[in-house]
């Protein structure tokens, strides 16, 4: 069983694919948006892989599709046509059932809101999503990533009264504290300055190598991107540089 309590088909697992060392990896991914009369390609054949435990940073121009490639790699999206495969499951198989669980035990999620919840602590923050599917917090791990991303002292606080970094380091512990196998990051420091920006990006750099994940962060900031291994640029819907670069090559 891939989830606890509810078995996916191993057919729809693997969907056929060989992911090999690959944990993320699409094929001939399409999708398309109407905005009024026109028709708008946000991903048009795009073959994407990435390796197990890699960081890998998206980038692109406003509208290029690097949020919607993103959302498909999350299961928050459906691809129009292609495949996704994630961690060895076919995700353009699933049910909005099984999409919902694979979100919530496989896939951790850093948007640039911060999406805390105001009436709750840091530390019921961080556990929330994990109560909510029934799951009891591992107070050790918890723990730890409140110690390792520096809010140790902040556990009892709600986000109102944290700055706009340390909002963002409890939505990246909120990611990790399920063990997800990938981390996907959204324009996670668009709300940041600079000295906080590059702060965030270190912390969940050194979090996803420290518990082994992979990590996606889509960004417009090349600052932002040359931190990660590889570098790939979406333009038009299309991936450029065959599997893109690699970072200071």
């Amino acid at each position: 069983m891939i989830f606890q309590g509810y078995d996916i088909p191993s057919e729809q697992r693997n969907g056929g694919i060989a992911v090999e060392h690959a944990i993320v990896k699409t094929i001939s991914l399409k999708k398309q948006y109407k905005t009024g009369t026109q028709t708008v390609a946000a991903l048009d054949g795009v073959d994407f892989e990435v390796k197990e435990r890699e960081f890998v940073s998206i980038i692109g121009k406003s509208g290029c599709g690097k949020s919607t490639l993103l959302h498909m790699l999350g299961g928050l999206d459906k691809p129009d046509s292609g495949t996704v495969v994630v961690d060895g499951m076919n995700l353009s198989e699933m049910d909005e059932e099984e999409l919902a669980l694979f979100r919530r035990r496989k896939a951790g999620f850093v948007f640039q809101q911060y999406n805390l919840i105001p009436d709750l602590d840091v530390c019921d923050n961080i556990t929330f999503p994990l109560k909510l599917d029934g799951v009891r917090p591992d107070e050790g791990l918890v723990g730890e990533l409140l110690s390792s991303l520096h809010i140790a002292d902040k556990a009892q606080m709600f986000p109102a009264m944290l700055s706009g970094g340390e909002q963002q380091r409890v939505a990246i512990a909120r990611a990790l504290a399920a063990r997800p196998a990938i981390i996907l990051a959204d324009e996670p420091t668009g709300s940041l300055d600079t000295l906080a920006s590059h702060d965030v990006i270190g912390l969940l750099k050194v979090m996803a190598k420290k518990y082994q994940q992979t990590l996606i962060v889509v960004t417009h900031d090349l600052d932002i991107a040359q931190m990660a291994d590889r570098i790939v640029r979406l333009k038009d819907g299309k991936l450029w540089n065959g599997g893109g670069f690699y970072a200071g090559k």
